[in-house]
């Protein structure tokens, strides 16, 4: 998601990077690049001449003009923007004391069903007791579904065989909820291949008589300006309270998530990031905008971390790291904790810096090689996983990768990158946040971090040139202290 836009954006600013001096025709070549990057997105033209409209009449002032930095004000003035845009949402679900009841809808095809289990699920996260009510009439294969997804979840699902009025189940299934301890009601209403009459008059009786204190409309991201215009028409018959996008984790433009505040004044409150039960995020307008200036987004990283992680072994690690201890048992543990997160390239997303580097390592297989090199780890041994550089020779790495099923080499390069990385943790673990960042980025503009690069140990200075006659005495040091080290080997 906005993969294309951001990288749209970035060339535009660049455009306007080293210019001897900004002047309002350059600028307005910058600009224009912005708005073609937006249309480009499908941001709905009239959102899209709007926001440009704004953004000109900061950017093109004396002020940013006559500035040391103007590319960088204009981002910030575009960040902004992109907020403002979005923005302002208000993620309260306004649960009342007793029974809430939140109603779904939206057209057949847009995870609506789905949706409603992953709701489900966040509520029952912050401690909520919720209850599923069946009432998709029209398609008994998504009672079936939302039967299953209860299951699964551990909720109650209320269905009525037989009963054909939608209403009645609805009405029925908060009188359920009460009598079962349900604090909150998820109404999964009938969906329709397109916006037509008979759906509307159902949608507006459920609406009449159950009373709900939310309505969401679940929109496909998928589809563009089409879910912004059925944001539109169901708004115009229900007044609703939020829009759930989802697809977003897809090759989705981003324009709808950008235009449907703008056009139909309901903030996108929810965002679907995945077909996993827990792939639903708050959206946050000022984090997306983040996001899509490739500024990344680290309280959304926070978050993920503090859901997902085992936190108590995070503190044990972190301890282990300031004691300067990583083995490749560490790092093992350290990779099962990452995938528990989600996919490699979206949590390079989040880092700020990281964007470009996520672009230049296109459609790698992240997640074939952390299986990769999770298979070699597990065919060591727990002595070799301990001290791999010290004790890993050639027979035990021939014997490692016919475990692993690799080539000896890769076994090799495994070692290697690992005694480099080993050195950057335990330094890391002795800084700050920000201090961590600043590492990072230095790895990537020293081009450590790309593709097919090795994380080379960190060589001590002496201070002084070594003269020919002292290297060639520290040479045959080491070849002595090699011949010590297989000795000990084969004693052992």
């Amino acid at each position: 998601m906005f993969d294309s836009l951001q990288q749209n954006l970035s060339a535009a600013f660049k455009s306007l990077t080293g210019k001897a001096k900004l002047t309002d025709g350059n600028m307005r070549d910058g600009l224009k690049l912005v708005e073609q990057s937006l249309l480009e997105a499908d941001v709905s033209l009239p959102v899209v001449r709007d926001f440009i409209g704004r953004v000109s009449e900061q950017a093109l002032g004396e002020k940013v003009l006559s500035a040391l930095r103007p590319t960088e004000q204009l981002v910030g003035i575009v960040h902004q923007e992109l907020i403002n845009l979005m923005g302002p949402v208000d993620h309260s679900l306004h649960l009342r004391g007793d029974v809430s009841v939140l109603m779904m809808c939206g057209l057949q095809g847009s995870g609506k069903t789905t949706t409603c289990g992953k709701l489900a699920k966040l509520l029952m996260s912050r401690g909520k007791k919720p209850l599923l009510v069946a009432a998709d009439l029209q398609r008994p294969a998504a009672i079936e579904q939302l039967k299953i997804l209860g299951t699964q979840l551990g909720v109650p699902v209320y269905t009525e065989p037989g009963q054909p009025d939608p209403v009645a189940v609805c009405q029925n299934g908060v009188k359920q909820a009460k009598q079962v301890g349900a604090e909150v009601v998820i109404l999964d209403t009938a969906g329709r291949l397109h916006i037509d009459d008979e759906l509307m008059d159902q949608l507006k009786r459920i609406d009449r008589r159950v009373e709900p204190q939310q309505v969401y409309l679940v929109v496909d991201g998928m589809t563009g300006q089409d879910a912004v215009n059925s944001a539109k028409a169901f708004n115009e018959a229900l007044e609703l309270d939020g829009v759930i996008m989802t697809k977003l984790d897809g090759d989705a433009r981003g324009g709808a998530a950008l235009s449907v505040k703008a056009v139909t004044g309901v903030p996108l409150k929810f965002m679907g990031t995945g077909e996993h039960l827990d792939a639903l995020e708050e959206f946050h307008p000022d984090r997306m905008a983040g996001r899509i200036l490739g500024m990344g987004d680290m309280l959304s990283l926070v978050e993920m971390a503090q859901q997902k992680v085992d936190q108590d072994e995070m503190a044990a690690q972190e301890e282990r790291l300031r004691a300067g201890k990583f083995t490749l048992e560490d790092f093992r543990r350290m990779l099962v904790q990452t995938r528990r997160m989600g996919p490699i390239g979206k949590l390079m997303g989040l880092i700020p810096g990281m964007g470009q580097l996520k672009e230049m390592m296109g459609d790698a297989d992240h997640e074939g090689e952390m299986r990769r090199i999770g298979g070699i780890i597990d065919s060591m041994t727990a002595d070799e996983r301990r001290n791999p550089t010290r004790i890993i020779d050639p027979s035990r790495r021939r014997r490692i990768a016919a475990g692993a099923g690799v080539d000896p080499s890769e076994v090799s390069g495994l070692i290697k990158q690992f005694d480099g990385m080993a050195q950057m943790m335990t330094k890391m673990a002795t800084m700050g946040m920000r201090d961590r960042m600043k590492a990072l980025g230095d790895l990537q503009r020293g081009g450590l971090m790309n593709p097919g690069a090795t994380l080379a140990r960190e060589k001590q200075g002496t201070g002084k040139r070594l003269t020919a006659e002292e290297r060639k005495k520290l040479q045959k040091q080491r070849e002595k202290d090699l011949r010590k080290r297989k000795r000990d080997q084969k004693k052992s």
